[in-house]
């Protein structure tokens, strides 16, 4: 840091980091903004004024020249003693001046907003604490990969003799009755085509398919897999059935019954996918029956390439009926039936085809408003218990455990459940609390210690609806509750002062926190064993109780009696806290948190030390977290994609051995079969809810808890939870040794639709095929003809936005979901050329409308990397003047896009090379292939793609400074328009990411101006050997445009504009400002640059009008009272 000579003393606090990272340092060009900034680092106390001594101005002392003539050294002396007299006198006086003040006020909020840029977006140059581990030569930063013993969910079982027989004879025999029914339709073609003895096995299957009870296949999981493999199998004969024709290949009907049996088959799986395949196989089939018929066949083809309506009928009533779709389907497509009971095939698609979106649509709006909105009255909520009853807390009698899960009707009415330590919370819809199980210490608010058998309501005083509790797992046991409000109650055991009242006292009615709550929103609140915290709505996290371990992140292990802001982090979205830890998450979900006792790994930093302050869990860095959970010894976090991490020891790993201990998270890999939407921890226990309702549990199960049937201990793998078949459970919540599901729509969890029967499918296989029916059928829109096989150019054009309007679907869930582009999959490239293709092409409007909202929709999902995109964005950037117009639609809109995802500040910082965001976690083979080919032969130099970018920014402003000076003198004698100016003008995303990419290196070069490591002011300097000539000119031409118009006003207003918005504008002054903060090594070589500069501008100051009063408002000693925007 470079010290600025005032008297001042600069005391940053950081939980003011992340409201000051966002602040424009442009607008600080602007005095009046300046000094609001400077008047709020006064107020918060980050900038405290010292007083000045005063100084009495005591001249040189005069030497006696009486008695002899002085030496020539006691003159020089003399002289430099006025000089420096008058030196010191002038510089007093001038640090009065408004200038002066204006821009020390400048300068320190420049230094504010560096720090907290450096602070919250650099963590590659976060300084780390030495970590202690032993565990060799990982980095703290890399995931825990599982050793091969805990890896069963991954490994292979190997196959018996008898499975190995089994599957070899099936998969023969199918072989050989796929080559009996080929040989029977070339003979019956020729010696019996009356009669096909094929045509009705198919028949028969078809039959039986439709005796099955819907969606039989639809959980591959109990299908063993020589079975997926036979119904590969089968598959793929019935596609090369439907689709050749010709001589030895099956009849019309063969190829119809093959398609319907194919048809049944997809129904009873239930995926997209395969309805999918099956709409591309009709259309195959619908083509090849076209070509194989000569042109005056025509009708004879249309009946051939059919399909039988009510087996389409049957089929759209069956998707409506099981996808849980209610209300009135809006269909634009008519089936029309023939004489034989058939309808046309691509008709019969295009149906199909619009079901299939109309439902996934439901789904789309569901997921968007079931959170908002909790089921009604006439909805019956059922809640499952199992696990420990020994105070009564499952309200089940006089049961001591009960092993499976078992229907109770003492929470029917239940919106919200909450499970603590031998006794449950149930939340009703209208807000009431009802309680039951053990008493001890009042920890069920009912006003005394007695146990509750069945749940009591509570009484809140003043009364409160309240929204959600959290009760602690372990200790003497206590509870918080938060209101629809955002106001908190606690009651319970209040030893170390963790209900927060100011006291340890017991209180047995709950009770409102005040003090430093009082009037904040609060969010999210966690009960640990003995400690509490909570967030606000504005990303405060507060903590309280028992400090040991520094468990409350305080940076010391003091207790606290009332709630205490943790200064180190803002931000904050969530909480988590568990024994004697504690894990806060982002509002972002993007950083998680970890602090206090690291005792077994359980702060999953890679060591097992005590941290006292909030520690960024680098493993989880480039995961979006959307919840965690914190037990005993243990630490749960579920991703965005559904995906569960464990760190911590024990069984609550799920990695198959209790003796594991896991410094860093470990993926959960029993869990990858499928997407899990919640999780929850007890003390020893760990439960998990999937997208498709299954509950799965493993750890302690001495009590039941685990729901497997028996209190055999511990469960070291997830299983599912018995006896809850059937059941759409939507809510879990595990205690200490006891459980509960049930069915109320959460209302603080957005439901994503990863999978709908027939409708939603969040897979790269659905983005693959409509890849391919987009690349396949969208050429020829402008044609009057429309290509093969569609009937009509209308049914074509239903059928490209019946493409959009899934894909749009699906990307919004995608995006909803938080599964970033590798739902994707290889598909990202292909759509995004292809999608930015059409909008270059000739097409009709609605497909046109279509297309750009689908863009507008998945613009996230569909760009490249951070470093394909920054390619992407250079190759599109203007290189001359002449190519300002080049781009077309497509193109500009792509830039569009490109420039608007690169505003974020944690982009930027990730592509100077100051962070990893954007970066993928883990290289996969899926990701991997995305990447160009040079991605991995090429050694990524971040600040070299910085450098080429940021002279391509600068020139390319300047191309649109250079039109529009070239426009002004050319109509310097006419009236100027605005549409005119407008044009000339850059795009303002050129100027912001420019700005950007000036704060981030300015804050850094800031930061480190002292390290030895200057590549970073060598990229500065580098940059500003092209900016500062660029501004120069672009003064020069301004101050000759400005003489000869001679000072017209239309011509200064819109100089002005063009100024602002060029490189010789605010972004200079940012840049202006921000060098005075640096070292002069790092400016020295730039000094002839500089003085050319200062040397433009103030010529054209001097030609500007009131300049002169101007300048004596600077040297005032009054800041001006007229002229505070002025620069």
């Amino acid at each position: 840091m470079v010290p600025c000579q005032t008297h001042v003393l600069l005391k940053w606090q950081e939980h003011f980091n992340s409201s000051w990272a966002v602040e424009d340092t442009i607008e600080t060009a602007r005095r009046r903004w300046a000094a609001a900034l400077y008047d709020r680092l006064l107020q918060n106390k980050e900038v405290v004024t010292l007083a000045q001594p005063i100084q009495e101005l005591v001249g040189p002392r005069l030497p006696d020249f009486e008695c002899e003539s002085s030496a020539s050294a006691e003159k020089e002396d003399y002289l430099a003693s006025l000089l420096n007299s008058q030196r010191w006198l002038a510089h007093r006086m001038l640090t009065q001046t408004s200038f002066t003040l204006s821009l020390h006020h400048r300068l320190v909020v420049f230094q504010r907003i560096y720090y907290a840029i450096h602070s919250k977006y650099h963590d590659k140059f976060c300084v780390q604490l030495p970590s202690q581990s032993t565990d060799g030569g990982k980095e703290c930063g890399q995931l825990e990969v599982a050793s091969e013993s805990c890896l069963g969910g991954g490994v292979s079982k190997m196959k018996s003799g008898t499975d190995v027989l089994i599957e070899m004879g099936v998969r023969t025999g199918l072989s050989l009755l796929f080559s009996l029914l080929q040989q029977n339709w070339r003979y019956a073609a020729s010696a019996y085509p009356e009669s096909v003895l094929c045509n009705d096995v198919l028949a028969t299957a078809c039959s039986v398919l439709a005796s099955l009870p819907p969606l039989s296949l639809a959980n591959e999981n109990k299908i063993p897999s020589v079975g997926l493999e036979c119904l590969a199998q089968v598959a793929e004969f019935l596609k090369r059935t439907s689709v050749i024709s010709g001589a030895g290949a099956a009849d019309p009907t063969g190829r119809r019954l093959a398609l319907e049996l194919l048809l049944g088959l997809a129904m009873q799986r239930g995926s997209l996918k395969f309805l999918l395949e099956w709409v591309e196989v009709a259309l195959a089939a619908s083509m090849s029956s076209s070509n194989s018929m000569p042109s005056s066949s025509a009708m004879t083809s249309q009946k051939s390439a059919g399909v039988g309506f009510d087996v389409i009928q049957q089929t759209l009533l069956q998707m409506r009926q099981y996808s849980g779709f209610s209300g009135d389907s809006i269909n634009t497509q008519v089936l029309k039936k023939d004489a034989d009971g058939l309808c046309q095939l691509s008709q019969a698609v295009l149906c199909l085809f619009e079901e299939i979106c109309n439902l996934a649509s439901y789904c789309l709006c569901s997921s968007s408003t079931d959170a908002a909105s909790p089921g009604t009255e006439g909805d019956a909520v059922t809640v499952y218990v199992w696990g420990s009853n020994s105070s009564h807390q499952l309200a089940e009698g006089t049961l001591e455990k009960i092993l499976l899960p078992k229907l109770t009707q003492g929470f029917s009415d239940a919106q919200t459940i909450e499970a603590g330590q031998y006794c449950t919370f149930s939340v009703s819809t209208d807000g009431s609390v009802k309680a039951c199980g053990k008493g001890s210490y009042g920890r069920l608010g009912l006003g005394d210690s007695n146990n509750q058998s069945l749940p009591k309501k509570l009484v809140l005083e003043p009364h409160r609806n309240i929204k959600k509790v959290s009760s602690s797992k372990g200790s003497d046991g206590h509870t918080l509750a938060i209101t629809v409000d955002g106001e908190v109650f606690s009651w319970g055991d209040g030893e170390y002062g963790k209900l927060g009242h100011g006291n340890s006292a017991t209180q047995k009615y709950p009770k409102i926190i005040q003090g430093p709550l009082f009037s904040k929103i609060v969010v999210s609140a966690s009960a640990g064993y003995r400690h509490s915290a909570a967030v606000t709505k504005d990303g405060e996290l507060y903590t309280w109780g028992e400090g040991d371990f520094g468990r409350l992140g305080h940076s010391d292990s003091q207790s606290r009696n009332m709630p205490t802001l943790v200064k180190d982090i803002s931000g904050v979205g969530q909480v988590a806290c568990g024994s004697s830890h504690t894990i806060a998450v982002a509002q972002d979900g993007r950083t998680v948190w970890s602090f206090g006792g690291g005792d077994n790994g359980k702060l999953g930093h890679g060591d097992t030390n005590r941290v006292y302050r909030p520690k960024v869990i680098e493993a989880l860095h480039g995961f979006i977290i959307r919840k965690v959970c914190a037990g005993s010894q243990s630490s749960l976090a579920l991703t965005s994609a559904g995906q569960v991490f464990a760190w911590g020891c024990g069984s609550c790993l799920g990695c198959g051995s209790s003796e594991t201990t896991s410094l860093r998270p470990r993926f959960v890999e029993d869990l990858s079969i499928t997407k899990i939407i919640d999780i929850s921890c007890g003390d020893s226990h760990c439960l998990a809810l999937s997208h498709e309702n299954e509950v799965y549990a493993w750890g302690n199960n001495t009590m039941g808890q685990c729901g497997q049937g028996h209190t055999s201990t511990p469960i070291t793998r997830p299983k599912k939870v018995l006896g809850l078949e059937g059941v759409s459970i939507q809510q879990i919540t595990a205690g200490t040794s006891h459980s509960l599901a049930w069915t109320a729509v959460p209302t603080d969890r957005q439901l994503v639709a990863w999978h709908r029967p027939f409708c939603v499918d969040l897979e790269e296989s659905t983005f693959t095929y409509l890849c391919n029916f987009l690349k396949c059928y969208c050429d020829g829109l402008e044609n009057d003809t429309p290509p093969t096989p569609f009937l009509s150019k209308r049914d074509h054009q239903q059928f490209i936005l019946l493409c959009m309007k899934l894909l749009s679907v699906h990307l919004s869930l995608a995006h909803a979901g938080g599964t970033g582009a590798l739902v994707l999959g290889t598909q990202g490239r292909p759509l995004r050329n292809l999608l930015f293709r059409l909008i270059d092409s000739n097409m009709p409007d609605s497909i046109q409308k279509a297309v750009l909202n689908t863009l507008s929709i998945g613009a996230s999902l569909l760009l490249p990397p951070l470093r394909e995109r920054t390619e992407l964005l250079l190759s599109l950037l203007p290189r001359g003047p002449q190519s300002l117009n080049v781009l077309s639609k497509g193109q500009r809109l792509q830039l569009d896009m490109v420039l608007s995802s690169l505003q974020d500040q944690s982009y930027i910082a990730s592509l100077l090379g100051y962070s990893n965001f954007g970066e993928v976690p883990a290289l996969t083979a899926t990701t991997s292939a995305q990447l160009p080919s040079s991605s991995t032969a090429e050694v990524y130099d971040p600040l070299h793609l910085a450098e080429v970018l940021l002279r391509t920014l600068v020139l390319s402003i300047g191309f649109y400074t250079e039109r529009a000076f070239g426009e002004l003198e050319k109509n310097s004698d006419k009236q100027l328009s605005n549409d005119s100016q407008g044009q000339s003008d850059p795009p303002s995303h050129f100027h912001q990411l420019l700005s950007g990419l000036h704060k981030h290196l300015l804050a850094h070069c800031y930061i480190h101006s002292s390290s030895e490591d200057d590549s970073n002011v060598l990229l500065l300097r580098e940059h500003l050997y092209l900016l500062l000539p660029c501004a120069s000119e672009t003064l020069r031409r301004a101050g000759k445009l400005l003489k000869e118009s001679s000072l017209d006003k239309q011509i200064i207003k819109e100089l002005h504009m063009v100024l602002y918005n060029s490189v010789a504008g605010s972004m200079l002054c940012q840049v202006m400002y921000s060098l005075l903060l640096l070292p002069l090594s790092a400016l020295q070589p730039l000094l002839s640059h500089l003085l050319a500069l200062l040397e433009h501008i103030n010529d054209f100051n001097r030609m500007l009008p009131d300049t002169n009063i101007l300048e004596e408002e600077e040297l005032g000693t009054e800041a001006p009272k007229s002229s505070s925007d002025k620069l």
